[in-house]
């Protein structure tokens, strides 16, 4: 019935039931049998209409002025989030780590302002998995393992990590021969890998490797600067090393063994409709990683030469 109310207010704003079925949209023959349908549910004749003349009852009178501004304001506010979900412009928040937002991914943000000018973006950086519902955010990335039911979430990549340390530090320690001998070294662990888990690269051999760690940080790029200051062995990412194994700060440590993979999600709020902006988004981060090998899983290999 409030649709048929709202067809009543547009026939009454333009006059004629042929103007409003064109401004709707409609068949003329579909606004004649709705308006029927509305006087017959009421029990009283709102237009009075005949091949020369269109005007409004008293009860039509009446149910245009107690419906018209209501049926204004609640198209006024439909037509504004039909916008907000279907146009490239307005505000979005998005959550993603700190490090590879800052590092790798740096690009990514800047050439999606640069394609849509008008999406107005907060981005929210943290090493920690801040609650999105409590935070309003529209999307986020998150890294490894994604256990909140609440979340819908998508994999668009994946990390690998590299056991690594300075050369200085390598001078005067050694480099440890197999997994079992990292115990016998200074270590610089990072607080989201509690475990080194190394798998062999020929053989598929797994091994987990219990730390007694001497640094634990919750950033990655510290552990990096310490670990090529020279202060023991680091599990750290692929996407973080990359520079430093070109230039020779940092250098493998048992080659022939990797650490575990880590997956970057994009996450939202389960019954969160996307909108235009986020989905624009997703698809944007989706394409740029896969682009990356590094970002798919590969590990840069320096050469021995």
């Amino acid at each position: 019935m409030l649709d048929d109310i709202a067809l009543f207010v547009h026939i009454a704003r333009h006059r004629s039931l042929a103007k409003a079925a064109a401004h709707l949209g409609l068949p003329a023959a579909t606004v004649t049998r709705r308006l029927a349908k509305l006087e017959e549910t009421i029990g009283t004749q709102l237009v009075f209409r005949s091949a020369r003349k269109f005007e409004l009852t008293g009860a039509g009178d009446a149910y245009f002025e107690s419906f018209a501004d209501l049926v204004q304001t609640a198209e006024t506010t439909l037509d504004g989030l039909s916008a907000d979900l279907h146009g490239l412009r307005g505000a979005m928040k998005v959550a993603a780590p700190t490090n590879i937002s800052i590092g790798i991914l740096e690009p990514m943000w800047s050439g999606f302002l640069k394609a849509y000018p008008e999406i107005r973006l907060t981005l929210a950086l943290s090493n920690e998995n801040k609650d999105l519902l409590e935070h309003k955010v529209d999307i986020g990335l998150r890294a490894g393992p994604q256990t909140d039911e609440r979340l819908f979430q998508k994999r668009l990549g994946v990390i690998a990590t590299v056991l690594v340390a300075a050369p200085s530090y390598l001078e005067e320690a050694g480099a440890p021969e197999t997994p079992q001998e990292i115990s016998e070294h200074k270590v610089v662990r990072v607080s989201t890998l509690p475990q080194w888990q190394l798998t062999h690269r020929e053989t598929g051999a797994r091994e987990t490797v219990p730390l007694d760690a001497r640094v634990v940080v919750d950033d990655i790029s510290m552990a990096r600067q310490l670990t090529g200051d020279g202060h023991g062995l680091a599990l750290l990412p692929a996407s973080e090393i990359s520079d430093d194994l070109v230039s020779g700060r940092l250098t493998p440590v048992l080659a022939s063994w990797q650490g575990q993979q880590r997956d970057i999600f994009a996450v939202w709020p389960t019954g969160k409709l996307l909108n235009a902006r986020v989905r624009c988004l997703l698809d944007y981060m989706e394409t740029f990683m896969a682009a990356f090998p590094v970002l798919q899983g590969a590990v840069f290999e320096p050469d021995p030469a």
